[in-house]
C-alpha cells in the first residue's frame, strides 16, 4: 500500500484539533449558561439598591486588571458610585396617574336628607355698636276719641265776706281757669271727673281784729283747716291738700263762725281770695 504523504497528515491532524476544539466548547458553554441563567442574567429590573449589591461581591474582571485588592476596592466603590460601571442601564421610574380614571363623571344631585335635632342655644353674644338713626315714618291713621286725661280750676273772689252762723260756704265770682267746667261756680264746688290723686291750694286774706277760720272740705267732711288769728293787720293766709277723690266726689271751701267774727277781705280791686285744684295722676295710669 501506499504510504500518506504529509500534508495528507498534517490536515488530517488539523480536523482533529479542530473536533476536539468544538467538543471542548461544547462542554465549556454548558457549564457556563446555567450560571449565568442564575446570577448573570437578571429576569426583572432590580432596583438601583439591589444592582449596587449583587454586583459589588463579584465584579468582572479582566485579564489585564490589577490583581491589587486595593486597586479592586477602588473600582468596586467607583462601580458603586457610578451608574455607568453596573452592567446595564437602571430605567428612570415615573409613575403616572390618570386622574379621568380615578374621578369619574359628576353624579346627579341627591334628595334632600330631613332635617336634623335642634342644637342647644348659644350664650348670648355681646351688644353691638348702636345703630344709625332710621328715617322718619309715615303718620299713623288717627286713633279713637281721647279719653279725659287731666282737670285743673282755679277761681278768685273780689268781695268781703263775714260768716253767719254756724257754716258757710265760701263761693266765689271770678274764673281764671276752669276749661273743662268741673268747678261749678253757682255751687261754689270742684267736682272730680276722675278717680285719681289731685292738688288743692286756698289762700285768703284775713281781716283786722277779726277771726279767719275756713275748711276745706271733701264731701261733707273737713279735710284741713286755714286758721289765723285776730290782729291789728291783715295779712295773707295759705293751705294746701292732696287728696284721693273718686268720680263725683267734691271739693269746696266754708266758713266756720265760733265765739268771734269770722271774715276774710278782698275788695273790688285786687283778688285777695283763690281757690285752685288739678288732677295729678289717674289711678288706672
Amino acid at each position: 500500500a501506499q504510504r500518506p504523504g504529509v500534508c495528507e497528515l498534517l490536515f488530517e491532524a488539523a480536523g482533529h484539533w479542530v473536533a476536539m476544539g468544538i467538543a471542548a466548547l461544547g462542554l465549556l458553554w454548558a457549564v457556563l449558561v446555567p450560571p449565568l441563567s442564575v446570577f448573570g442574567i437578571p429576569t426583572e429590573e432590580p432596583t438601583s439598591g439591589e444592582a449596587v449589591a449583587s454586583s459589588s461581591p463579584g465584579l468582572c474582571r479582566r485579564c489585564c486588571d490589577s490583581e491589587d485588592p486595593l486597586v479592586l476596592d477602588d473600582a468596586a466603590h467607583a462601580s458603586l458610585a457610578s451608574p455607568s460601571a453596573l452592567p446595564y442601564m437602571l430605567p428612570e421610574v415615573r409613575p403616572y396617574i390618570n386622574i379621568t380614571i380615578l374621578k369619574g363623571d359628576k353624579g346627579d344631585r341627591g334628595l334632600l336628607g330631613s332635617p336634623g335635632k335642634l342644637g342647644r342655644e348659644g350664650p348670648r353674644g355681646e351688644r353691638g355698636p348702636q345703630g344709625t338713626k332710621g328715617a322718619k315714618g309715615q303718620a299713623g291713621s288717627p286713633g279713637g276719641p281721647c279719653q279725659m286725661r287731666f282737670s285743673a280750676f282755679s277761681v278768685g273772689r273780689k268781695t268781703a265776706l263775714h260768716s253767719s252762723e254756724g257754716f258757710q260756704p265760701l263761693l266765689f265770682d271770678t274764673v281764671f281757669v276752669n276749661p273743662d267746667g268741673h268747678f261749678n261756680l253757682a255751687a261754689g264746688h270742684f267736682v272730680a271727673p276722675l278717680r285719681g290723686l289731685y292738688f288743692f291750694s286756698l289762700n285768703v286774706h284775713s281781716w283786722n281784729f277779726k277771726e279767719t277760720y275756713v275748711h276745706v272740705v271733701h264731701n261733707d267732711e273737713a279735710a284741713v283747716i286755714l286758721y289765723a288769728q285776730p290782729s291789728d293787720r291783715s295779712i295773707m293766709q295759705s293751705q294746701s291738700v292732696m287728696l284721693a277723690l273718686a268720680p263725683g266726689d267734691r271739693v269746696w271751701a266754708r266758713l266756720f263762725k265760733r265765739e268771734r267774727e269770722n271774715a276774710v277781705y278782698s275788695d273790688d280791686i285786687d283778688t285777695y281770695i283763690t281757690f285752685s285744684g288739678h288732677l295729678i295722676k289717674p289711678e288706672d295710669d
